[in-house]
């Protein structure tokens, strides 16, 4: 079984491998160990905090194979984007040109530099190595999240973001780039996305441009790739969506993948979650009454959360040991609890 817990500084290793595997375009997670170990040390340190109003913390989180005790994945949130460095988008939207007197009305789409995400709380870093992508563990890493913004919504923002790896070919390369930002920072993408990642966004306020940009007079492969996401992405964009998440018609600068956004309170696991009583069960004698759920302690600094079967009842869920063990709770405990899909009808 599988479960989630807090990154701690004994996983810098694992989450510097991570950071390799991820390749261009996983902006958040630098191919820089000192980087990794701050990100790691802010994440410690904000669970530690008692905070009432979200500002700049940074939660990282890792799923752990409970057999062997191997890290496999790893996931995060931003609490609210934007407040210590400008976060930048471009902005889709449509520009009128017309003319009474011959006759002539264009829309042109147009992409727009914008700060219109800043505060908000972003989830973030989602990366689960490929033999681990199995036993709906990508589901657990990425609804976990939700079970602890539900129970924390104090520490987040009320509009909630994600960025979406963009479109990048076998090679890395990104047409939207090498159309757009390689024009104007003479760098490659690699590079660029390296930066970003590091915290380097000055260079971004210093060479964008500040004006409209006309989308019909890219290149044609540029075009394409506006608001597409990177094949390995599709599951999780699929996955937030089925969770309530919609793109707004803003993408990122450097790749043009789609951000997409849902007010806290609205999305789907927090809204459904629950809190039930465990009582634990060393046997399933009615299996046909069981089905999956996602279930986490009430901790910060030591929380858990993993995918059990569980028969739920009015305030009231029967759970197996193994569950019980992965949540770090025992008899009687409170837990937080969510079905996996949404509720059954």
């Amino acid at each position: 079984m599988y479960f989630i817990r807090p990154i701690e500084i004994k996983d810098l290793d694992t989450l510097y491998s991570i950071a390799l595997e991820s390749g261009p375009g996983f902006t958040s997670l630098p191919e820089n160990t000192e980087l990794l170990e701050e990100k790691i040390s802010h994440s410690l340190a904000a669970l530690e905090y008692q905070i009432s109003t979200p500002n700049s913390e940074s939660y990282l989180f890792v799923l752990v194979d409970d057999e062997t005790q191997q890290v496999v994945g790893t996931t995060g949130i931003e609490a609210s984007v934007g407040l210590k460095d400008p976060w930048y988008h471009y902005r889709i939207g449509t520009v009128v040109h017309a003319s009474r007197e011959l006759n002539i009305h264009n829309q042109f789409k147009t992409l727009y530099l914008c700060n219109d995400y800043t505060g908000c709380s972003e989830v973030c870093t989602l990366y689960l190595n490929p033999e681990h992508r199995h036993s709906q563990n990508g589901s657990l890493l990425s609804k976990s999240r939700f079970l602890f913004m539900a129970e924390n919504p104090q520490r987040f923002s009320k509009r909630v973001i994600a960025e979406m790896r963009g479109y990048s070919d076998a090679e890395g390369r990104s047409p939207f780039w090498e159309g757009l930002g390689r024009k104007f920072f003479a760098m490659d993408y690699s590079e660029a996305d390296y930066l970003t990642g590091s915290g380097n966004k000055v260079f971004i306020a210093e060479l964008m441009p500040k004006n409209s940009i006309y989308i019909h007079l890219l290149p044609e492969d540029a075009q394409k790739v506006i608001g597409q996401v990177h094949k390995n992405t599709e599951p999780a964009r699929n996955m937030l969506e089925s969770e309530g998440f919609r793109f707004e018609n803003y993408v990122d600068i450097f790749d043009a993948g789609p951000t997409i956004t849902a007010p806290l309170e609205k999305i789907r696991a927090v809204r459904e979650s629950r809190y039930v009583k465990l009582m634990i069960n060393p046997s399933i004698d009615h299996p046909e009454n069981y089905q999956s759920y996602l279930l986490s302690n009430r901790s910060s600094q030591n929380f858990r959360c993993c995918l059990g079967l569980a028969y739920e009842q009015p305030g009231v869920a029967e759970i197996s040991p193994e569950t019980a063990h992965l949540l770090q709770l025992k008899q009687g405990d409170t837990a937080r609890i969510v079905e996996l899909k949404g509720r059954r009808v």
